[in-house]
């Protein structure tokens, strides 16, 4: 059955976080990272494609008995956020939040403070995924997830990274307090080549241009950074998260 027009203005008003958090509703873009979103757990509502895209996805969406509406170029350029090539696009319901757990032994864990740019925010995320690193929790100020310039920059590792919300100060109080080791990343910390990196952790990453918040500073932890050997002023956050990841997984191997 043919979407009405108001199946398309509620489609073309996920561009606007308002409401994405209304509807819990997110958009997902391209063939690549619609066909990561389909091997996922998540929910697809509806997949919205032009007639040459069509092919690309429909063994998966009979498979998973998801609606596809075939939809002419101009009515995908509303809905859709890139400059061109907008042949693709799913509707995904947003996952419940999870709970709070602790790590497990052997585990290391994301934290991002304040992470605001939607690049940085999808590249922490392509970081975590390629690390093995299995959750990330974010602050309150941290970009929304759901953005669509975030998703696209997760490169579908969204949908392998479990993501919670939270009040970041009490999150870390509560993992130190049950011997969980955190780690402030920090330009004036230890070398993280000289620090003894021990799981499990947090380490906690924030914003290159505003850094950590004044909460997370106050708690009593670890601070590492990555030795300057250059004369660069700085890493933005997400080439930070990738040299830090290494050394911790470097040192888990030689234990």
């Amino acid at each position: 059955m043919a979407l009405s027009q108001a199946d398309l203005k509620r489609y073309r008003a996920l561009q606007q976080k308002k409401f994405r958090s209304e509807s819990m509703r997110f958009i997902v873009q391209g063939r690549k990272v619609v066909a990561e979103l389909l091997a996922s757990g998540f929910q697809t509502e509806i997949l919205l494609t032009t007639q040459e895209a069509l092919a690309s996805v429909k063994p998966f969406a009979d498979e998973r008995k998801i609606p596809v509406e075939v939809l002419p170029s101009h009515e995908l350029d509303k809905i859709g956020t890139f400059e061109k090539g907008n042949e693709l696009i799913a509707v995904v319901v947003e996952p419940a939040p999870v709970p709070f757990r602790l790590p497990a032994k052997d585990e290391l864990m994301l934290a991002l403070d304040g992470v605001r740019d939607p690049r940085n925010m999808g590249g922490l995320l392509r970081i975590a995924d390629w690390y093995g690193i299995k959750r990330v929790i974010c602050s309150h100020d941290c970009m929304e997830i759901y953005n669509p310039k975030a998703v696209q920059s997760t490169m579908g590792s969204l949908f392998h990274v479990e993501l919670r919300r939270a009040n970041l100060l009490t999150e870390l109080t509560q993992y130190a307090n049950a011997g969980v080791n955190v780690y402030i990343a920090d330009m004036d910390g230890m070398s993280i080549y000289e620090a003894e990196l021990t799981r499990p952790a947090v380490l906690v990453l924030g914003s290159e241009s505003h850094g950590h918040s004044h909460a997370v500073e106050s708690m009593k932890a670890k601070v590492v950074s990555i030795p300057r050997m250059g004369q660069a002023e700085s890493l933005n956050v997400a080439m930070a998260a990738a040299a830090l990841c290494t050394e911790f997984a470097r040192q888990a191997t030689i234990k």
